[in-house]
């Protein structure tokens, strides 16, 4: 079970005057100007870049809150840029874009970290929902709550992560489906269950993307990752989180 009391302080923080911030990686120039018109009409604060190390520089700088990113990119395409911000541990949510729809880039992109990918032509719309519904997940929280299992201490407010006291460096994907996880209170749920509720119904992916990402979480919650005793499989059915 998983316990629950009030968290002090803040909320999330770094916003200014309430607007949040996009990195915008998109070498084509139309396309670059045709969306930074638009974010900016809704209300965002954006950054463009035209290549990938230079998106790569700004997605580094504090306060970035979503990175929007082409896949064909001059100097680093976008596969590298997600999988080296991965690999710091940065925790931004990241669209991805491309006019290549193969299934397998999708999956790449996904598995690589990103938390959406949105094939050209895209309806500017269907992009726009896709950003809300991206940064609405990684603002879930219930400001007050900070949920306990053992050693484990989840801060919902900060998306914040601390194991025996020391913090763990979690994704918004990796955070998103530890608490679906959590919240389901012991229940087992899908691979099916938790794609949909963690990127909507009807989003690209495969099981591998999910166990992929529990791999990952126990890795960095689990005292030993081949013998898990919080992030459970249930086999033939899926996942369940066990608390105290």
């Amino acid at each position: 079970m998983m316990t629950q009391t009030r968290a002090d302080g803040p909320g999330p923080e770094g916003k200014v005057n309430g607007r949040r911030t996009i990195v915008l990686v998109e070498d084509d120039p139309s396309i670059a100007m045709g969306l930074e018109l638009n974010l900016r009409a809704e209300g965002y604060e954006v950054v463009v870049a035209n290549d990938g190390e230079a998106g790569l520089s700004h997605a580094r700088e504090p306060g970035v809150d979503l990175l929007i990113l082409d896949i064909m990119l001059p100097k680093l395409n976008g596969f590298e840029v997600v999988r080296l911000l991965r690999a710091e541990r940065r925790t931004m949510p990241i669209i991805l874009l491309s006019a290549r729809g193969a299934e397998t880039d999708k999956v790449m992109g996904l598995d690589l970290g990103a938390e959406d990918y949105v094939t050209k032509p895209f309806g500017l719309a269907e992009l726009l929902a896709r950003i809300k519904a991206v940064l609405r997940r990684d603002a879930i929280a219930r400001p007050e709550e900070v949920l306990r299992a053992g050693d484990i201490v989840i801060d919902r407010s900060r998306r914040a992560v601390r194991r025996n006291g020391q913090p763990v460096e979690l994704t918004a994907t990796e955070m998103d489906i530890l608490l679906c996880l959590v919240e389901a209170n012991g229940r087992v749920l899908s691979r099916e269950q938790i794609q949909a509720k963690v990127w909507g119904v009807g989003h690209h992916g495969t099981p591998r993307t999910i166990d992929n990402f529990i791999l990952q979480l126990r890795n960095k919650l689990e005292d030993d990752s081949a013998a898990p005793k919080r992030i459970i499989t249930v086999r033939g059915v899926g996942y369940r989180f066990v608390g105290d």
